[in-house]
Parts: C-alpha cells; sequence; structure tokens
C-alpha cells in the first residue's frame, strides 16, 4: 500500500505550439499550451501585428491550418502590402494554411452572440490549429456595455476548439494591458517601449502563461525584415 511519502504525483503534460518568436519559446518551456488563448497586449507600434503574423506563418510552414480574423475592415490585399515586406512571409500561405476573414463589416450590424456564431462557424470551417484575431480591442468601441460578457462567451467558445488563439489588444498610456480580458485567457505578453525619449528600445515580457515556469522581466527586442521581432539574447 502506498504511502504520502512513497507516492509520485503523476505530472499532466501539456502540449505546446511553438510562437515562432526566435528567442521567446525558450521562456516559456518551448511555446504555448495547447489549446489555449493569449493576450498580446501593446501601445501603437510595438510590433503586435508582426508578432501576429510570425506566429501564423510558424504554422503555415509547418503545414497546419491557420485563421486570421481582422475587426478593421482591412482588405486583404491592404494588408499583404505591408506583411510582404518580411522575408518570413509567403504569398501562397494566404487561402491556402492562412485563410482570412474581415470581421469588420459585421460588427456594425450584427448583435455580439451572432458575432460569436459567425467566428464559430468559421472555425469549424477551417479547423485551424492557430487563431488570430487582430485587433481585439476595437471591438469594444462598439459594443459598449456588452463588451466584457462578450469576451467572456468569445474566450470560453475559443478554448473549445483544438487551437491556440493569438488575440492583440491596443493600450491607452499608462495602461500594461487591456483589463476587460485579461482575467480570461491563459497568457499575457507584452510588447513595450521604454520610456527614454532619445533612445526609445522594444521590449516583451511574459506577464502570465497557465501551466508554465516562465521567465519574468522585460527582454530586448528588435524588429527586423528577415526575422520579424526577435528577442536579442538569442542572438548571443
Amino acid at each position: 500500500m502506498s504511502t504520502p511519502d512513497t507516492c509520485v504525483r503523476a505530472r499532466a503534460e501539456i502540449v505546446r505550439l511553438t510562437s515562432g518568436i526566435n528567442g521567446l519559446d525558450d521562456s516559456i518551456e518551448g511555446g504555448f499550451p495547447f489549446p489555449s488563448v493569449i493576450l498580446v497586449a501593446g501601445s501603437a507600434g510595438t510590433g503586435k501585428t508582426t508578432f501576429a503574423m510570425k506566429y501564423l506563418c510558424e504554422g503555415a510552414k509547418k503545414g497546419e491550418q491557420c485563421l486570421y480574423i481582422t475587426t478593421l475592415s482591412e482588405p486583404t490585399q491592404w494588408m499583404m502590402r505591408y506583411a510582404m515586406q518580411f522575408d518570413f512571409m509567403d504569398p501562397s500561405y494566404f487561402d491556402d494554411q492562412i485563410v482570412y476573414m474581415d470581421l469588420g463589416d459585421k460588427l456594425r450590424t450584427m448583435k455580439p452572440n451572432e458575432i460569436l456564431n459567425v467566428i464559430d462557424e468559421k472555425i469549424a470551417e477551417v479547423m485551424p490549429t492557430r487563431i488570430v484575431i487582430d485587433p481585439l480591442t476595437v471591438i469594444g468601441n462598439m459594443m459598449g456595455g456588452d463588451y466584457r460578457q462578450f469576451l467572456f462567451d468569445l474566450t470560453n467558445r475559443l478554448k473549445n476548439w483544438n487551437a491556440v488563439t493569438v488575440v492583440t489588444g491596443e493600450v491607452q498610456p499608462n495602461e500594461l494591458y487591456p483589463t476587460e480580458i485579461a482575467y480570461a485567457v491563459d497568457g499575457i505578453i507584452l510588447l513595450l517601449l521604454s520610456d527614454e525619449v532619445v533612445t526609445r528600445r522594444k521590449y516583451v515580457e511574459v506577464l502570465k502563461m497557465r501551466g508554465t515556469n516562465h521567465a519574468t522581466g522585460r527582454q530586448p527586442i528588435d524588429i527586423s525584415r528577415r526575422e520579424g521581432i526577435i528577442v536579442l539574447k538569442a542572438r548571443f
């Protein structure tokens, strides 16, 4: 008969999905927990969309199905015009491994539950391993008092699918992350600008990652055409 001293508690193995961000996976035990919902938050110009695109291209490169949902009513060709400046982008990914969905018009005409159903239907059609919603915070300006409940329902539905969803959130001055969704997500990654005006630097910080012994504190990053976002310590 086993005693408390002789019992070994089995720890469930967490499957992980690589982020595609050079140097980040080393600080989160190899990648994002699968499935999960990850918030990537930052102010304008910190690299949120670049992060999201690199994450999707990492999956496409491996033959995974991916779904990119935009809330900005932005035509595919307009988004591609800028995304194709990065070396890691391959136009053949789109409409094949990466399916593009524009949610902008629906946000203006549909009720919250209808929008949730549209997202569910698209996920069921594509069956993606990776999902991006970019940017999520735009929805709050259109929903008013229904926004918090919408976010709760959205994150719960996303967790029911076999996918890792990255949602991006724009922050206000002196705000680290959008508080309305932070409690419901499995991970929070901050993209930050230093306070120095003359020599501004960009940083990444893993604030939260459930089931993960993650690194803490800010790590400097760079954004280049060749690699997208890279955690600088990864070069050494």
